[in-house]
């Protein structure tokens, strides 16, 4: 086991490997920017220090900072947590060529599974199921719309190196196939440093559901089941949940099986999620391979007991699954909403300031991952995530109850939050019938005003 780690992150994801850490004996070690300094994760922290300005350019996306941290505080390991590196292939090499443990998949199966048309050739082979479309980056636009048509519309332009709606463009005819892939190269370009793009069919009433999958150096990866995400606005997830409702336990047995094989061809070390849109036959494609562990892993721990965390440290550490396939069993139905310090009304506006007012809910099955409380001045300069407020129940609709209370009973003042949001979600007979689609909430918020 490692003897200290170096959290390459800030925030809420950082007290959470703080806590795996504790939990293992491993010291922790906390980087932080200069609009970072008083962030309550530092407090917890056996030691800290400063890696530059407020900008993340000039600080967490510093790959010579972070090694010189680590190298500074002894650290041995350094966990990238989600976003900035934590899908950085060359940070993963740069660790592994200056002797530190990079706390994820290797720089191989990341390079391998983080491009999505090389991904595709691998889920291919390992059974699992992927969109019809074209087999490669697009060179010819006449072939791509000859493959437009043999599939038929509406289609979809992605950016092989991108996410999060970047490099995307939903084409109806040849007309806008033609133009969607100029725009889609120069955005994915601008935004990931490579212009490549694919076309794959697209879903207009899809549902978004995701498999929780891990491996280890053994040769061991198991699937700890789905969550289903498809309540967001814009690409970004605004609910999760798990199990994933109405969906045929067989069918789903199928893919999740599938999603571990496909990780175990890749080789894979870590917490991983296989990606995956279901239409409204329950057929399911797959969307990405997300190369670490997600914002909303403690829905899949809340149902399965299992630190995801912790265990991400384990086999990165060479130990082996603790766990296999057979031993795992869910129970109940967990719920997550992302708390963010944005304002609906105004157009989702991100909201920076003091926190004044900060009241927590409790209760059985009810969990709150954050690092704000009273006092916390929410910077400007990075994401408006501020927590995640998760519950569990024995069913559905039990969670259903749980979660508004816990909404109920949650104050943030005098910033804006997404709770009121969520509040009317939670009452939203689309949500409660389970008779959701990635588009349901901007349908409901457009129309609602």
């Amino acid at each position: 086991m490692f003897q200290r780690i170096l959290i390459a992150n800030r925030g809420e994801i950082a007290l959470r490997i703080i806590r795996a850490c504790r939990s293992l004996g491993v010291s922790p070690v906390c980087v932080y920017s200069v609009a970072d300094k008083d962030g309550p994760w530092i407090e917890q922290a056996d030691e800290s220090i400063c890696i530059g300005a407020a900008a993340s350019k000039e600080s967490y996306l510093r790959i010579e900072r972070l090694i010189a941290a680590a190298e500074v505080t002894g650290a041995d390991a350094i966990h990238p947590g989600y976003g900035f590196l934590s899908e950085n292939a060359h940070f993963a090499e740069v660790c592994r060529d200056c002797n530190i443990t990079f706390i994820g998949p290797s720089p191989e199966a990341m390079g391998l599974l983080g491009d999505k048309i090389n991904c595709k050739r691998l889920a291919r082979q390992s059974g699992t199921p992927v969109f019809p479309g074209t087999e490669g980056g697009i060179e010819d636009i006449d072939e791509a719309a000859k493959i437009a048509k043999e599939i038929g519309y509406p289609v979809i332009v992605k950016a092989a190196a991108g996410g999060g709606g970047r490099g995307m463009r939903v084409a109806r005819d040849e007309v806008s196939l033609r133009e969607g892939v100029g725009s889609a190269k120069q955005e994915a370009l601008a935004a990931f440093g490579n212009g490549t793009v694919y076309v794959e069919k697209y879903l207009e009433n899809a549902r978004h559901f995701e498999v929780q999958t891990i491996g280890d150096r053994h040769g061991h990866a198991v699937h700890l089941y789905e969550r289903d995400c498809s309540s967001q606005r814009r690409h970004q997830k605004l609910v999760e949940e798990a199990p994933s409702p109405g969906v045929d336990p067989r069918k789903r047995d199928r893919v999740c099986e599938s999603a571990a094989e496909l990780i175990k061809q890749a080789k894979y070390c870590g917490a991983a999620t296989v990606e995956f849109l279901m239409d409204q036959k329950q057929e399911f494609f797959m969307l990405e391979v997300n190369t670490r562990v997600q914002v909303e892993h403690p829905v899949t721990e809340m149902i399965t007991g299992i630190d995801i965390v912790q265990t991400q440290i384990r086999v990165a550490a060479g130990e082996p699954l603790p766990f296999s396939q057979k031993d795992i069993k869910p129970t109940g139905h967990a719920i997550e909403v992302r708390i963010n310090a944005e304002d609906p009304n105004r157009g989702f506006m991100p909201q920076a300031g003091l926190i004044e007012v900060f009241t927590v809910p409790g209760g059985p099955g009810v969990r709150l991952d954050t690092h704000a409380r009273a006092g916390y001045r929410i910077p400007s300069n990075y994401d408006s995530m501020i927590g995640k407020l998760i519950v569990h129940g024995p069913t559905r609709d039990a969670a259903i109850a749980r979660m508004r209370q816990a909404l109920k009973e949650f104050r943030i003042g005098p910033i804006h939050t997404t709770i009121p949001l969520h509040q009317r979600i939670m009452e939203h007979p689309e949500f409660t019938g389970a008779n959701m689609d990635i588009h349901w909430v901007e349908r409901w918020l457009k129309a609602t005003g």
